[in-house]
């Protein structure tokens, strides 16, 4: 450093000395950095000192500077001293301040033909962004060269995060970043659909942090620390390490993060800082000079010899340098060189102070020539090799990839990844490397609880160790294959998680941690704040929520269904309507008589009637004839209204047959909460108790639903509800009115291996925690663990366990609060007991009447008929009435055959009106005889036919008793068969009740002369 100060000291002396006494000199640089660049002052006079003591370049010719200093965010005082500048014959301009005055500076040096080479400086060391174009005007020429190369962050971190197969990562950019220079990165990942989230990174980076943990829940924390895990630092090196210390500090990252700083300023010192202030991975993108590795070779470039504190890598000095410190060196060199080629030229062009206050100020005539001077020829220095192309730019740059591996040993080692140039691209691949199996050797003792389907006992054979199986215990074997470590597992000896005593010390699976018994934790192990303040976690490897299961509600099947379509009270009105529909065809009748056919056998009576509507109603029909208008009339309406009435019916009944109505409410959580007939619970002390209990009491997080639910878990103490373990809990939940509230995972399971498919689960669909392997405080596995647990989740092998037991195809409906039918939509008996219970009680009530009717007519026979009981003629009373006939005879030899002849009922035959003449009928099919009865009030006749031998048997006895006078004329009868009911045409029922007794007849004498006249009532003829 003394060294240093002397050379700076001589070359300020010489500097004056010059003024003073070489006046003459016509080499003047100007030179306008920003008042925060002290150091580009420096290295600019460092650099002109150089070559002030060095003649071989300009031999006797020595250079003159001015130096100004601006506000970098003050255009008008960069134009003001640039015009003063000039006003003192300045050949070139030096500027290295930021782009706004640039702008300035640049229409400036347009207007007056002076060469300005631009050095572009970013604010507080932040990664550059692209200046805006400033508007020129068409046809001048661009006197502005910009010395920096063009800004390639955006393509160079868009090759890197691909490379890296990066989806999902978080952008973190400091205060004095323009945003404005990565838009075409963003666009880049949201057309290859990457996940970037922004966060700018405030200047006090610790009160950030604290607001943070102050507004942020725990939950929150632990899934803004997983997006923490990828990320991406645009800001200076100073900001990326305070930023990295706050973070480790606050352990919001862990060893499995892994995150890229860029920015071209990050000296080797910045390098060693932030490798030993992070954790993780960590790559860093920088821009990079290749040069030669001999010393000698790297300060002498051509004909001139750099100063070694500049050109030496080991120096301090040197390591300190910055890219705009330089590219200035280098800015000074190539000026150097274009002025000895222009003296060598004899093309010097005076140079004459130049206003800018004057209106008709001419510009430098020598400008042009010295523009294309500058840029018709490079030069080697600090930065390899300086040159622009026609534009005025500057081609030259490389950038270099350095990374760290996984881990968290200070001062790790730090490697070049790959190289990347405009021209060629990336040299080098950047796949993420795997953590190595460094774990061999290691037998671990891991202690669990049993929990499906998590951790289950596969194997219990007595001498030899259990063995279990599970979906943790698959994460364990996948673990365990990969980073080479061996395990011995046993059960907690309390069987329980643990939780907090009062005496401060902790029990069951998270004790044997707390007191190192153990060296893993695993089962269904949930991560809450409370145990990971004695204990690690790794990474989630599986999201949790709180779940409750219920039992299906059974079917329940009205076994008169067939009535469902329908309510009570519209079947009131249906059978009113029959009964008035009746009435009315009735009375129609009555009113107007209908012209009935002759012999015709209906009635119009009110029982007919009745009769006759039922029947249109159910679409039976019926045989009495209604002729007239107004009853035909009645009668479309009615039918009309039955078809309606039939036809809603029967879709209504097919819908109600088919479809189960679901009679339980609760389908979610919030249904549950708000209930309280059906009483639920969980196990006591454990994670779900501590969490309801937790939201429902802390006054940050309190929640409505878990307040409500709080109240009934916690009923009594908590002693009514609660259970001791989780198997108890299902066992109340299927054999009684009970709701478990307990993890979704292991309740999906037992809905899902359930034998009767009885349960189903309501669960919360937002995760708020998460299942993780436990581990001793500080233990030196957990970083290696999550990140072999990240390595599968990104694979999809973790899908892949997790579909083993928990599978898409799931006989059992999960979700659906009744029972489902296995076999489609098959009609089982309990759907139409219903309608038998009907018809069984259609046949108990025909029989009553049937025994009724054969009492009533058993009575009826003892007795006399009387005219008004014409309408029920008793069979038996006809045999009697033939006997007597019979016996009337006075021939005591004329009787019938002594074989016996049946009277059987048969069809009803019309005949003429009354008092005609009787019809002989001669039918003697199957030797039956045929009756005919007259009835007057239709004056119908019943018929009955005997077989033809008997006869001719009984028409010869009649006629030899008459003396020849021709048979039977006329008899009377007591009555006709056994009419016990009508038909549902109006008539009668056929069936007689009884074999009728034979008849004997004796031929006595004399056939009788029976009057037909003498009965005007009835008649009958045999």
């Amino acid at each position: 450093m003394k060294v240093i100060s002397a050379v700076l000291l001589v070359a300020v002396f010489w500097s004056q000395e010059w003024k003073s006494t070489l006046s003459d000199s016509i080499i003047h640089i100007g030179a306008i950095f920003d008042e925060s660049a002290r150091k580009d002052d420096e290295v600019f006079r460092l650099a002109v000192a150089d070559l002030n003591l060095n003649n071989e370049i300009l031999e006797t010719e020595k250079i003159t500077i001015s130096v100004e200093f601006v506000d970098g965010n003050n255009p008008f005082q960069a134009v003001q001293e640039a015009c003063e500048l000039m006003n003192r014959g300045i050949l070139a301009l030096v500027s290295s301040i930021g782009c706004m005055s640039a702008g300035s500076l640049q229409t400036l040096a347009d207007a007056m033909h002076i060469p300005h080479l631009f050095i572009q400086r970013s604010p507080a060391g932040t990664p550059r962004s692209a200046c805006p174009p400033t508007s020129r005007v068409p046809g001048t020429d661009d006197y502005t060269l910009m010395v920096r190369p063009p800004v390639y962050l955006n393509e160079v971190i868009m090759q890197v995060v691909s490379e890296y197969s990066w989806q999902k990562f978080v952008l973190f950019y400091d205060s004095d970043f323009d945003i404005r220079g990565i838009e075409d990165f963003l666009d880049s990942t949201s057309q290859q659909g990457m996940d970037v989230s922004l966060q700018k990174v405030e200047s006090n980076i610790n009160m950030m942090i604290t607001s943070l943990f102050r507004t942020m829940r725990v939950e929150e924390l632990h899934r803004y620390r997983d997006t923490l895990r990828r990320a991406v630092l645009f800001m200076s090196p100073a900001t990326a390490k305070a930023f990295i210390t706050e973070v480790v500090e606050t352990n919001l990252v862990a060893f499995d993060c892994h995150w890229i700083l860029i920015n071209e300023e990050i000296s080797d010192y910045d390098l060693q800082e932030l490798v030993m202030k992070s954790i993780g991975r960590l790559t860093l993108v920088r821009q990079m000079f290749p040069m030669p590795q001999n010393t000698t070779q790297r300060c002498v470039k051509h004909n001139h010899r750099i100063n070694t504190s500049l050109c030496d890598p080991k120096n301090p000095k040197a390591q300190q340098l910055e890219i705009t410190n330089r590219y200035i060196y280098d800015t000074v060199l190539l000026l150097a060189n274009t002025f000895h080629r222009k003296l060598e030229d004899r093309k010097w062009h005076s140079m004459a102070s130049l206003s800018c206050i004057r209106k008709n100020s001419k510009p430098w005539q020598g400008g042009k020539s010295m523009l294309d001077t500058v840029k018709k020829f490079g030069v080697s220095g600090l930065t390899s090799f300086l040159e622009f192309t026609d534009n005025g730019t500057n081609p030259n740059i490389f950038f270099e990839i350095l990374g760290t591996n996984y881990g968290e040993d200070r001062g790790r080692g730090v490697s070049r990844l790959a190289t990347w140039d405009p021209v060629h691209g990336l040299n080098g691949t950047l796949t993420d490397r795997k953590l190595e199996n460094n774990m061999r050797g290691v037998v671990l003792r891991v202690v669990t609880v049993l929990e499906e389907p998590f951790v289950m006992v596969s194997e219990n054979v007595l001498g030899k160790p259990k063995k279990y199986q599970g979906f943790s215990i698959d994460v364990l074997d996948a673990l365990a294959n990969y980073l080479g470590f061996k395990y011995e597992i046993y059960v907690a000896p309390d069987h329980k998680y643990g939780s907090l005593q009062p005496d401060g010390q902790w029990n069951g699976l998270m004790g044997e941690l707390v007191f190192k018994r153990a060296d893993v934790g695993l089962s269904a192990l949930t991560i809450t704040p409370e145990r990971e303040s004695v204990v690690d976690f790794t990474t989630r490897y599986m999201d949790y929520s709180v779940g409750v299961l219920l039992r299906k509600a059974e079917r329940t099947v009205d076994m008169f269904a067939c009535l469902a379509p329908f309510d009570l009270s519209l079947w009131a009105c249906i059978a009113g309507t029959v009964l008035l529909v009746g009435i009315l065809v009735y009375l129609l009748n009555w009113l107007n008589p209908p012209r009935l056919p002759m012999g015709s056998v209906s009635s119009t009576t009110l029982y007919n009637s009745m009769w006759f509507v039922y029947g249109s109603f159910v679409q039976q029909g019926g045989e009495v004839p209604y002729t007239t208008l107004a009853t035909r009339m009645m009668m479309g309406v009615w039918w009309m209204f039955a078809l309606i009435v039939i036809s809603s019916y029967t879709a209504n009944l097919a819908a109600f047959l088919t479809i189960t109505r679901i009679e339980n409410s609760i389908q979610s959580l919030q249904d549950l909460s708000k209930q309280t007939e059906l009483p639920y619970g969980t196990v006591l002390d454990s994670a779900v108790y501590d969490q309801v209990r937790s939201k429902a009491m802390n006054p940050f997080e309190r929640d409505p639903m878990y307040s409500q639910m709080w109240r009934m878990i916690n009923r009594t103490g908590g002693g009514d509800n609660n259970v001791e373990e989780s198997k108890e809990g299902i066992r109340k939940v299927k054999y009684g009115r009970f709701g478990f509230v307990w993890d979704a995972a292991v309740l999906e399971y037992v809905a899902n291996n359930d034998e009767d498919c009885s349960f189903y689960t309501v669960s919360n669909n937002a995760p708020d925690r998460g299942y993780g392997i436990a581990m001793q405080h500080g233990s030196p596995y957990r970083d290696i663990f999550s990140q072999r647990i990240l390595e599968l989740q990104q694979n999809g092998d973790m899908d892949i366990l997790k579909l083993k037991w928990w599978p898409k195809d799931s006989p059992c409906d999960l979700y659906s609060s009744v029972q489902t039918r296995q076999r489609g939509n098959a009609l089982d008996i309990h759907s139409f007991a219903g309608v038998f219970c009907v018809l069984a009680a259609g046949v108990v009530l025909s029989c009553l009447i049937a025994m009724v009717e054969s009492w009533w007519s058993r009575r009826k026979g003892s007795r006399v008929p009387s005219k008004e009981d014409d309408k029920e003629i008793d069979l038996e009373h006809l045999h009697r009435r033939v006997n007597s006939l019979c016996t009337e005879d006075e021939s005591p030899h004329k009787q019938f055959s002594t074989s016996s002849v049946d009277l059987t009922p048969l069809d009803m035959d019309a005949l003429p009106a009354a008092r005609q003449a009787l019809e002989q009928i001669s039918d003697f099919r199957n030797t039956h005889i045929t009756t005919t009865t007259f009835i007057p009030e239709q004056i119908q006749t019943l018929s009955r036919s005997l077989s033809a031998k008997a006869a001719a048997g009984f028409s010869a006895g009649f006629g030899s008793g008459g003396g020849g006078g021709g048979g039977l004329q006329d008899h009377r009868t007591g009555g006709v068969g056994p009419f016990r009911q009508r038909a549902p045409n109006g008539g009668f029922f056929r069936s007689p009740i009884k074999t009728m007794s034979s008849i004997p007849y004796q031929p006595t004498g004399p056939g009788p002369n029976f009057g037909y006249g003498n009965d005007p009532d009835r008649g009958t003829s045999i």
